[in-house]
C-alpha cells in the first residue's frame, strides 16, 4: 500500500516479477523505446508468460509501459516533451504535499526526514551524483506520505512515482546541481519544521523546476 513507509514487498511470484522487472525498467537495464516480448521476458525472468502479461498491465498503470497499435507494449521514451508535461503535474501536486506536509507532518516525522537530509550530506560533500532510492528514504516520497491527503498519495506514488525516478536514476543531477539540489532539499525541510505552509509549496515547486530544466538540458544536449 502507498499509505505504508515501508518498501512494497513481493506477495507472489508475479508480483517478484512485476518489482524485478520495473526496477529494470526504471534503472535503463531494458532501454526506453524498447519493445517487450512477452516470449522473450518469460525466458529472461524464467516465468510463464501469462505472468509477465500482468506484469506489462501493472507497468502500464504506473506509465513505464504503452500499448501502441500495430506494436504491442513498449517502455516509453524518455523525451524532453514527456518530461515537460510530467514535471507540469508534479511541480503543482507535489507543491501542494509540501504545503499539506508542513500542516500535518508530526514532529517525530520531520525530525526524521531532517535526519534523511543531514545522511545525504557525505554524498553531496564528495560530489556523486544524487538521487534517492525506492521507498521511505525517498525525499520526496516522504513528503508526498507527509501530506496524510489519501487522493494525492494515490496519484504521485502508485500513477507517477517510478516514471519520475526513471528520469532521475537515467538523467540525474551531477556537478554543481548536486549541491544546489541538496541545499534546495534542506530549505524545503526547513519550512516544513516550521509550519510555514506557503514557502514549503513555493521552495518545492521551484525546487522542482530546477529539476525539470536540469534534465530537459541533458535530454536536448546532442549524443557525444
Amino acid at each position: 500500500m502507498a499509505m505504508s513507509l515501508g518498501i512494497e514487498q513481493p506477495v507472489t511470484n508475479a508480483d517478484k516479477t512485476f518489482f524485478q522487472l520495473r526496477k529494470d525498467i526504471v534503472e535503463g537495464l531494458i532501454a526506453s523505446g524498447s519493445k517487450l516480448s512477452e516470449t522473450e521476458l518469460s525466458t529472461r525472468y524464467e516465468v510463464s508468460r501469462a505472468v509477465i502479461r500482468e506484469a506489462i498491465n501493472r507497468l502500464a498503470s504506473c506509465h513505464l509501459v504503452e500499448r501502441r497499435a500495430n506494436v504491442g507494449a513498449r517502455v516509453v521514451d524518455l523525451s524532453p516533451d514527456g518530461l515537460i508535461q510530467l514535471y507540469q503535474v508534479r511541480e503543482a501536486l507535489e507543491g501542494m504535499a509540501a504545503r499539506l506536509a508542513a500542516r500535518n507532518m508530526q514532529d517525530e516525522e520531520i525530525a526524521s526526514l531532517q535526519g534523511l537530509i543531514d545522511s545525504h550530506f557525505n554524498k553531496v560533500k564528495d560530489g556523486q551524483s544524487y538521487y534517492q532510492e525506492a521507498g521511505d528514504v525517498d525525499f520526496h516520497y516522504r513528503i508526498v506520505l507527509g501530506s496524510k491527503n489519501a487522493h494525492l498519495i494515490s496519484v504521485l506514488i502508485d500513477g507517477l512515482y517510478h516514471l519520475v525516478r526513471m528520469y532521475r536514476v537515467q538523467l540525474g543531477m551531477a556537478g554543481p546541481r548536486v549541491t544546489r539540489a541538496y541545499d534546495e532539499h534542506r530549505n524545503i525541510v526547513h519550512a516544513i519544521a516550521n509550519r510555514d505552509e506557503e514557502l514549503a509549496e513555493i521552495l518545492m515547486r521551484r525546487h522542482i523546476l530546477y529539476s525539470k530544466n536540469n534534465i530537459e538540458a541533458k535530454l536536448r544536449s546532442p549524443s557525444p
